[in-house]
């Protein structure tokens, strides 16, 4: 458990350059996402480690739509901790061990280490992720 004492002195850090940290989120409504989820978009923006892990579901719609929105959070994030980092859809990757599995984050162009918190949510149509980044 996390006392309240070391948040304050985290929080404190935050300003003199102790800790450096970014949030980035997406929301995509899967609906519209359908519609923009052609072979073309797929094959441009997944990896071959997503495309197994999508495929393997009945319906992959929501795999992707929360893949999509996974990477487009750690994007966001990866921005503000470095504006003129330049990386492609697919050099973000989004893993899982296994189908229900935690989300892990790889991003082999980041020219610095980095910690990535990612979570993904969905419901009634809707796919929202977050991603927290500390440097």
């Amino acid at each position: 458990m996390i006392t309240t004492e070391q948040i304050t002195r985290t929080v404190k850090g935050c300003g003199n350059g102790a800790l450096r940290w970014a949030v980035g989120n997406d929301l995509v409504a899967l609906e519209q996402f359908r519609l923009s989820c052609t072979p073309e978009f797929v094959r441009r923006v997944f990896t071959t480690a997503e495309l197994e892990y999508c495929r393997q579901f009945d319906e992959p719609l929501l795999r992707y739509a929360s893949t999509w929105a996974a990477k487009e959070a750690v994007y966001k994030a990866l921005k503000q901790i470095d504006p003129d980092l330049r990386v492609w859809w697919r050099g973000i990757e989004i893993r899982r061990d296994k189908p229900s599995g935690r989300p892990a984050v790889f991003v082999p162009a980041a020219n610095f280490p980095f910690q990535c918190s990612l979570t993904i949510s969905h419901d009634g149509g809707m796919v929202w992720a977050v991603a927290v980044i500390g440097v």
